[in-house]
């Protein structure tokens, strides 16, 4: 295949190409923009159709030209209906040779069948574990239905951790592993003094149900003399403003409401310990940050690819707050254990998150005669 031209669909991954933007780009945004760069400099054409967030048409940011798609990105029906024939006419201008798409949506089936007369190929990159365990359609019935029938029929599919494939597999499905991208502004073997960091217990991410940061709250509550900060970005308002009532409170917890994107790995490379509260998530990108800052981390459930196994890089409670308590609480008490898992948090993401190695496994999957799936496991 004589691969010319990629467009990925995808809500606010324009953000992430635009150093002034003061809105936010979730996880699976960030990774789109950040590949997007890394084809273009390998000089492959891309385009990005995003959302509309007061962008023109028709920009270049970074090489990657940006097209709006209108609010196609609000899960509704009516804007969905009102975005179609806005987004036909993208791909019929652009002529696409791949059409990428990062995590759920229920336009992945509207692509899928748009390529009767579009010819493009279709990729999904699988996001969270949720995607293909059946979590997602149970908790969005009818748009978890097209999403996954989009899911069947795509041409290519990619995962970020090798459990996910085995989920892929275990529906029929073939798969590749693909891990998150570094940014290129940050190097894994930067210099961190580990031993003057100023914060000690970090939480950074969206508000919502999922994130559970009234879990962080609690677990601060039972480090009255450490020193927390929390980066909680509005997503859902009533929760939003339930953990900022309480952080307030709580004279220990420094709570910021907004970071813009270019300044968030500053505030890891402050941290000893990142928290991650989730009840489901794929490869966090704030696990990526941590490590680029040589920060430990505390997962109350997440754990990628059991990456705690492989890495001494800090703790994984299972789902078990208590147990979340106590092992932050060893780490804080002793400093040998705590660099260490410093130390293997970075090790972690030299050793998994090699840019120019998952770049070509993401190029290779688009080959028609792309060998069996492959590993970067170790």
């Amino acid at each position: 295949m004589n691969l010319k031209k990629i467009l990925f669909l995808s809500g606010h991954a324009h953000l992430g190409l635009d150093p002034t933007a003061e809105g936010a780009s979730g996880g699976a945004e960030l990774q789109v923009a950040l590949l997007a760069k890394e084809l273009v400099q390998r000089g492959k054409e891309v385009v990005l159709l995003a959302a509309d967030t007061g962008q023109g048409d028709a920009l270049t940011q970074q090489g990657i030209r940006v097209r709006n798609g209108g609010r196609f990105d609000t899960g509704t029906l009516w804007d969905t209906l009102r975005a179609l024939p806005r987004i036909v006419s993208i791909l019929r201008e652009e002529k696409p040779d791949v059409v990428a798409v990062y995590g759920w949506t229920s336009w992945l089936y509207l692509l899928a069948n748009l390529r009767a007369w579009a010819r493009y190929r279709l990729l999904f990159v699988c996001a969270l574990d949720s995607e293909i365990d059946g979590g997602f359609r149970k908790t969005h019935p009818w748009r978890g239905s097209l999403f996954q029938k989009g899911m069947e029929r795509c041409d290519i599919r990619l995962a970020i951790t090798e459990d996910q494939v085995a989920l892929f597999r275990a529906q029929g499905m073939s798969c590749d592993v693909m891990r998150l991208l570094l940014q290129e502004k940050f190097s894994p073997n930067r210099v961190i003094d580990v031993k003057n960091k100023s914060i000690d217990l970090l939480w950074v991410a969206r508000c919502n149900r999922v994130k559970q940061p009234m879990l962080f709250l609690d677990l601060a509550a039972q480090f009255p003399q450490a020193r927390c900060r929390m980066i909680c970005s509005n997503q859902d308002e009533e929760l939003w403003q339930a953990v900022k009532r309480r952080a307030l409170t709580m004279p220990h917890v420094e709570f910021l409401e907004k970071v813009p994107y270019r300044d968030i790995q500053s505030h890891f490379d402050q941290a000893r310990i990142f928290v991650n509260t989730s009840s489901d998530e794929g490869v966090p990108n704030t696990f990526i940050h941590a490590g680029l800052g040589s920060t430990a981390i505390a997962s109350l459930k997440v754990d990628p690819d059991h990456m705690f196994h492989h890495f001494q890089a800090g703790c994984c409670a299972h789902g078990d707050f208590q147990l979340l308590v106590e092992k932050t609480r060893a780490l804080l008490a002793n400093q040998e254990n705590l660099f260490l898992a410093q130390h293997q948090a970075n090790r972690f993401v030299r050793e998994w998150h090699d840019n120019k190695k998952n770049v070509e496994i993401f190029l290779e999957s688009l080959q028609p005669s792309a060998s069996s799936p492959r590993s970067i496991l170790s």
